[in-house]
C-alpha cells in the first residue's frame, strides 16, 4: 500500500510538471502574439496608407452634398502623422457638343421594343470617358418630350433615352446653356433639366428658378472642390421669356465676376468655364474668343471649355500672371466640335476627348501637368440597314487596319481616317506636356 501510494504522488507530482510546462508555453506564445499583433498594427497605421487611398478614393458629388463628412475623411485617412495635407492628382476629361439630328435618332429606334438606343454610338470609345474621375460633356438639344414630337434642326427635341445613354458612358457634367436651349422654351428648359436629374447628370446653365441659378454647381473630385460656370452667346433670335431671365445664362461679364466671385466666397479649388461661343465651321478662335478668354483667366478661371462652332478650334496652356503678382497656370480650347452629329460636312465629324492631368498642389495652386485628347470621327456606315452611326477612335481604328484587321473598316474609310486625323492634329497641336 506504501509503495502504491508513493507511485501515485509521483505521478500526480509529474503531471504537475507538465501542466506547469504548458501553461509557460501558452502564456509564452500569448506574449508573441500580441508582440506580433502591435508590429504589424504600427506598419499598417493610417499614415503609411494614406497615400494610395488619397490617389484612389473618388467622390463624386455636387455642392448639396455634406462637406463636413468629407472633411473628417481627408482629415483622418488622406493626411499623415503630422497633419501636412498631399498633393492631389486628378484627370478632367472633355467632350464636344452632343446633337441629335432625326437621322440619328430613327437610327437608333427599334421597332420591336418600340425604344430609342443610343449605346451603339458610343462603344468603341466609352473606355476613355468611363475611367476619367471626371467627365464633362455639351448638349446641344432638348429633351422636351415625344409629346411634342421629336425634331431636328433648327429646333432640337430629342429622346429622354440619350440622356441615358450618356450617363452609362461616365458623362458626370453637362452644360446646357447654348444656342439651342430655348428651342422649346422655358417648358422645354424644364424638362430637359427633370430628365438630366433622372438619368444622374449634374448640369449648368438653365435654370427653373432664380434660387436655382444662384446655386453653382460646385463638384468634389478627390477632395479637390470643382465649381462649373456657363454661358452662351445667345439662343438663335427666340427671346428669353420675360420674368424669367434666369433661365439661361447668356455672356454678360457682370454675371460672370459674380458667379466668379461667387465660386471663390465657397472655397472652390478651381472654376471650369464651359463657353458657347465662337464662328460656326471656323477652326480658329475669333477675337471675341480670346479677349473674353482673358477676362475669364484674370478674374479666377483656371480651365475654359468651349463649344458650339460644330468644328474643333486651338488649344492652348500658359501661364498668367495675375493683378496681386501671383502666377498660375490656365488652359483653353476654344472649341472641341462635335462629339456626336450628322452633318454633311467632313470637319464637323472630327472630334477629340480632351484629358487633362491636373494637381492640387499642398500650397492650394492648381498644376495642370499635362494634356492629350484622342482623335474621334463620327462615322456614318450609308450602306448599313441599322446602327449606322458610331464614334470611331481614328488612330485605333487605323492600327487594327494596318494590322490586317478590315472586318471594321473599308479601304475608302481607312484612307479618309488617316486625312482626318492629319487636319484634327494640325488644327489642335501636339500633346501639352
Amino acid at each position: 500500500m506504501r509503495r502504491n501510494s508513493r507511485n501515485k504522488k509521483r505521478v500526480n507530482k509529474k503531471e504537475r510538471n507538465i501542466k506547469k510546462i504548458l501553461y509557460f508555453l501558452i502564456f509564452t506564445l500569448l506574449i508573441i502574439s500580441i508582440v506580433c499583433s502591435i508590429i504589424i498594427f504600427y506598419n499598417l497605421r493610417p499614415s503609411k496608407i494614406s497615400k494610395n487611398f488619397t490617389n484612389n478614393y473618388t467622390i463624386s458629388n455636387d455642392s448639396s452634398a455634406d462637406n463636413t463628412s468629407l472633411s473628417n475623411v481627408n482629415t483622418e485617412i488622406g493626411e499623415d502623422k503630422n497633419n501636412e495635407e498631399q498633393p492631389v492628382t486628378f484627370t478632367l476629361t472633355a467632350l464636344g457638343d452632343t446633337l441629335c439630328h432625326n437621322t440619328q435618332y430613327w437610327d437608333a429606334y427599334n421597332s420591336e421594343t418600340k425604344e430609342y438606343d443610343f449605346s451603339y454610338v458610343y462603344e468603341d470609345i466609352k473606355y476613355y470617358t468611363k475611367v476619367a474621375d471626371i467627365t464633362v460633356g455639351s448638349l446641344e438639344t432638348t429633351f422636351a418630350g415625344e409629346d411634342k414630337g421629336y425634331s431636328n434642326y433648327p429646333t432640337f427635341n430629342s429622346p429622354d433615352s440619350l440622356a441615358t445613354a450618356l450617363k452609362k458612358i461616365g458623362v458626370d457634367v453637362i452644360s446646357l446653356a447654348g444656342n439651342h436651349a430655348l428651342d422649346y422654351g422655358y417648358s422645354g428648359i424644364c424638362r430637359t433639366i427633370d430628365v438630366l436629374d433622372h438619368a444622374d447628370i449634374s448640369h449648368l446653365g438653365t435654370y427653373k428658378t432664380v434660387e436655382d441659378q444662384e446655386k453653382l454647381l460646385i463638384k468634389n473630385v478627390k477632395g479637390v472642390k470643382i465649381a462649373f460656370i456657363n454661358y452662351t452667346y445667345g439662343t438663335n433670335g427666340i427671346s428669353v421669356p420675360s420674368g424669367k431671365e434666369f433661365c439661361v445664362n447668356l455672356i454678360d461679364k457682370n454675371l460672370i465676376k459674380k458667379q466668379i466671385d461667387q465660386a471663390k466666397s465657397e472655397g472652390a479649388d478651381m472654376i471650369v468655364a464651359c463657353m458657347h461661343w465662337g464662328t460656326e465651321y471656323k477652326t480658329s478662335a475669333n477675337s471675341e474668343q480670346k479677349e473674353l478668354a482673358d477676362y475669364l483667366f484674370k478674374n479666377g478661371v483656371d480651365i475654359i471649355l468651349g463649344n458650339h462652332p460644330h468644328v474643333l478650334e486651338p488649344m492652348e496652356k500658359k501661364t498668367i500672371t495675375l493683378d496681386d503678382g501671383a502666377t498660375k497656370d490656365v488652359f483653353v480650347v476654344y472649341a472641341l466640335g462635335n462629339f456626336t452629329a450628322d452633318q454633311r460636312d467632313e470637319i464637323t465629324r472630327d472630334s477629340a476627348i480632351l484629358n487633362l492631368n491636373i494637381t492640387k498642389n499642398v500650397d492650394g495652386n492648381i498644376s495642370i501637368n499635362k494634356v492629350d485628347y484622342v482623335p474621334i470621327y463620327m462615322y456614318k456606315n450609308s450602306n448599313a440597314k441599322s446602327h449606322k452611326f458610331k464614334i470611331l477612335d481614328i488612330e485605333k481604328s487605323i492600327a487594327k487596319y494596318e494590322s490586317g484587321d478590315t472586318s471594321s473598316i473599308s479601304p475608302t474609310v481607312y484612307t479618309n481616317l488617316k486625312t482626318q486625323l492629319e487636319k484634327i492634329k494640325s488644327i489642335l497641336g501636339d500633346e501639352i506636356n
